[in-house]
């Protein structure tokens, strides 16, 4: 279900208020579902709307949900000025004459994060790997990760529990490390430590293996780029974490508005 939506406030130019019903059906696009979402588009004096000039968007939502699977709890961004083809507004949709920046800031949950290692799309990212490191302490098997639970620390670290699953049995893995980013797209797990307080001193050895190398396996796994909404693509330059919730900064490029490439 999708609902709880915000248009314009009362009083509104009737152009802005085409502009922000147009650009609410768009946004639509971007998510599975959601709690709330808020659209405003600025544009003053009205009559700038007719030479496609508009001096800001806003979006802001709350409980989102992309690609049926990950759970975003809050996101927003707001350009500065943007211009558009007004012709397309009449057709209901927005069509850019340029890419745009926006600032932006995304939010997740520690409970988020946990639902995003059970989908699909991960799941089978966890599965079947058969990298040398790993095969040499299976007997040539490849070998599954699964079970993975995530606690988000002070100072950007994290901690993470996992099971391995070897042909002979079961081995659990648990890992701290500090959460950066690379190329402003990419999410590292930097400096991986073992942690022993949760495993079987007599795994201690194998478990420490296979630790390091699940932490190499998350190093290539979290891309922004295999997120991309319809139209936005989105870049990292600070990430936090904030109690149990880890937050994003940075830009959003918009190079088409969402529905309406």
């Amino acid at each position: 279900m999708f609902g709880g939506f915000t248009t314009t406030p009362p009083g509104t130019d009737l152009g802005e208020r085409m502009l922000n019903a147009v650009a609410s059906q768009s946004i639509r696009h971007l998510f599975t579902q959601s709690e709330s979402v808020e659209v405003v588009v600025r544009c003053h004096p009205a009559s700038k709307l007719l030479q496609g000039s508009i001096d800001s968007f806003k979006m802001s939502g709350r409980n989102l949900v992309i690609r049926r699977d990950f759970h975003v709890e809050e996101m927003s961004f707001e350009t500065d000025a943007v211009s558009i083809d007004f012709s397309s507004v009449l057709q209901g949709k927005i069509r850019l004459k340029q890419s745009t920046q926006a600032v932006a800031q995304v939010v997740l949950s520690e409970v988020g994060i946990n639902q995003a290692f059970q989908a699909e799309l991960v799941k089978k990212r966890l599965q079947n790997i058969d990298t040398l490191e790993l095969t040499n302490l299976s007997g040539g098997e490849p070998v599954s990760f699964s079970d993975v639970n995530v606690q988000l620390l002070p100072e950007n670290r994290i901690k993470i529990f996992a099971k391995t699953e070897l042909p002979n049995g079961i081995v659990p893995i648990s890992l701290v490390a500090t959460l950066a980013t690379e190329r402003r797209r990419r999410i590292l797990f930097q400096d991986p430590e073992f942690v022993s307080d949760v495993v079987p001193e007599s795994l201690h050895g194998i478990s420490q293996i296979l630790t390091m190398a699940f932490a190499n396996i998350l190093n290539t796994m979290v891309d922004l780029d295999r997120f991309d909404l319809d139209g936005v693509t989105m870049r990292i330059n600070r990430l936090e974490t904030q109690g149990k919730r880890l937050i994003f900064s940075g830009y959003a490029q918009v190079d088409h508005f969402p529905g309406s490439g």
